[in-house]
């Protein structure tokens, strides 16, 4: 890969150079988060025109290695104000890393009220007026379905939903998947980032490519075979994410009593069974018909811990079924019927917002008055209204923090005005440290510290108490940048956290790939520099040790069942970026 495009959206002017030396050895996040913090203003308005935005496949995506087909989206969040790295699957990596591009930028905004398509494909770039029957409330599946009819079938797409047209801070990036289904670049608003730039969609076509070039393909291939062995035979990846999906963590985490519930005042619910994992499965199985228990969501997946889920008349309504929303929708707002939250979800991804960032705010929400606890029409109505938004469907995609500002509420579960997700950081306290301390707001993908605290994968760590916990973030969210760099799903973790050979294999597949000899040593000092890189843009942007902390009310409410308050120290919570 040794192309780097830009598109002007003020000029209409299109640049393909070959890759800045300097980004060379990079791709994914440490791409994204480094030509980020060199080029976009810190302190620039996330929706003027200063900011830019980037997209970049891994380090390994495009080639066969097991779950390798995720993309990083990078630019300056409008949720947030810090540097933001999305990661998705879908079509759009794999392509891009076949036509040999490393990175593709737009920047500026157009003068004029249009909204246009950039077409990627062997013969260049090229920029169209958008189709109108796409613009102005158009849903997310059936803009897709107008595009691959335009520009072809197998192509993939990136779109800004109607939310994103509006410019609403929980605004996502949908993609198109294998099936003409949508995956997410979920949190930070970059929906709304590409909205500002008046790019409705990216359309990429990759007739034509040839393979990724391999320096060294029978040691590529037989690592590869290591490394699909490693997952395979972990209890998580190659058995309880394909059978009942990432929900599985319901009755876990209720069981741990680290479920928060009705605005996180309780780490547990009695009504676990209605929205567990075990449902969700038992549910798809019996009615049939489109409904899958187990999915990929991009080429080359073998844990496939999505699913299709489908109606009573087993007819498909949504896939990739999260954990983070059903909790949100389920536990946190008090929704008790997986239907309702399946439609709702449908929803969330037809608009295009963060079904996390919507979740939790329609739970504060709920607490503030603004709508009745467990409304699930009410909430499916009101995420519809988002499309052509009404002022309350505003509020509410505006997020958790603003939603608790008009209610007048202390409870607001946000850290850089982004909504905590699916795990009590009372009760599941290396969750906690990495919600207060990562570069991008509350994430729980940046240092899963789940696996250790809950799970017991790679790590055995009290989640109710302080000892191990500091050390344990920091090595997460340092592994997290590394893997999130290479184009791998986040849960290979699991696969390589308990096996040596595993994690040997990912990086005999780096060398096996790109002709280098990398240590395990050489993965740790990706993973420094790319907090380090994204460390600095929010420091530049404003950002002090101050805002690494989590809402006070965790400090002085005691989470039942355990009854645990957040205890670390301000100067605890800053040894995590001690490195």
């Amino acid at each position: 890969m040794n192309q780097f495009i830009r598109v002007n959206m003020t000029t209409m002017q299109i640049t393909t150079e070959a890759i800045p030396e300097k980004y060379a050895g990079l791709g994914g996040r440490a791409l994204t988060s480094s030509f980020v913090n060199d080029e976009v203003k810190p302190t620039c308005h996330a929706l003027g025109k200063n900011n830019k935005i980037i997209f970049s496949p891994g380090l390994l995506s495009g080639t066969s290695a097991p779950n390798s087909g995720r993309l990083s989206v990078g630019s300056k969040s409008p949720l947030t104000g810090t540097i933001k790295e999305c990661n998705t699957g879908g079509l759009f990596s794999q392509k891009m890393a076949k036509m040999g591009i490393k990175a593709f930028v737009i920047e500026g905004m157009p003068t004029d009220d249009k909204f246009y398509v950039i077409k990627i494909d062997m013969n260049g770039v090229t920029i169209d007026e958008a189709p109108s029957e796409i613009i102005g409330g158009c849903g997310n599946y059936d803009a897709i379905k107008i595009l691959s009819e335009k520009y072809g079938a197998k192509v993939g797409i990136a779109l800004t939903g109607p939310a994103g047209e509006h410019r609403l801070p929980s605004a996502n990036i949908s993609f198109k998947d294998p099936e003409g289904n949508i995956r997410s670049a979920g949190r930070g608003g970059l929906g709304a980032v590409l909205g500002s730039k008046k790019v409705k969609a990216v359309v990429i076509d990759d007739t034509g490519a040839n393979a990724v070039p391999i320096a060294d393909i029978d040691a590529f291939r037989a690592a590869s075979k290591v490394f699909a062995k490693a997952l395979l035979d972990h209890p998580v990846a190659g058995q309880g994410l394909a059978l009942y999906g990432t929900d599985v963590l319901v009755n876990i985490l209720n069981e741990a009593g680290g479920l928060p519930t009705h605005n996180f005042t309780d780490g547990r619910i009695d009504y676990n069974d209605v929205i567990s994992g075990e449902t969700l499965n038992a549910t798809i199985t019996e009615r049939g018909g489109e409904g899958k228990v187990s999915h990929g969501c991009h080429a080359g997946c073998i844990i496939r811990c999505s699913q299709w889920y489908a109606d009573k008349k087993g007819k498909y309504v949504t896939s990739g079924f999260e954990y983070e929303t059903i909790w949100g929708l389920g536990a946190d707002a008090g929704i008790k019927d997986l239907d309702i939250i399946a439609y709702i979800d449908r929803a969330m991804d037809d608009v295009g917002v963060d079904s996390i960032e919507i979740a939790v705010a329609v739970a504060t929400a709920m607490e503030g008055g603004l709508i009745k606890w467990g409304d699930g029409e009410a909430v499916l109505e009101l995420v519809k209204q988002m499309a052509n938004p009404t002022p309350l469907a505003r509020i509410i995609a505006g997020g958790c923090s603003v939603v608790g500002k008009v209610c007048g509420l202390f409870r607001v579960p946000v850290v850089k005005d982004q909504a905590i997700p699916a795990y009590d950081p009372r009760s599941v306290k290396g969750m906690g440290l990495t919600y207060a301390t990562t570069t991008m707001g509350a994430d729980h993908t940046a240092g899963y510290c789940v696996s250790g605290n809950i799970l017991k994968v790679g790590a055995d760590i009290d989640p109710l108490k302080k000892d191990g916990q500091i050390a344990y973030s920091r090595a997460m969210q340092i592994g997290t940048a590394a893997i999130d760099s290479t184009g791998m799903c986040l849960f290979v973790y699991f696969g390589i956290a308990d096996s040596p050979a595993g994690y040997q294999a990912l990086i005999d597949m780096l060398n096996a790939q790109y002709g280098t000899s990398l240590t395990s040593t050489d993965v740790d000092k990706l993973g420094e520099y790319v907090l380090k890189v994204e460390r600095d843009f929010n420091k530049r942007a404003g950002f002090t040790n101050a805002h690494d902390r989590l809402p006070e009310f965790f400090e002085y409410e005691p989470l039942p069942p355990h009854n645990v308050i957040w205890d670390f120290t301000p100067d605890e919570v800053d040894e995590v970026f001690n490195f």
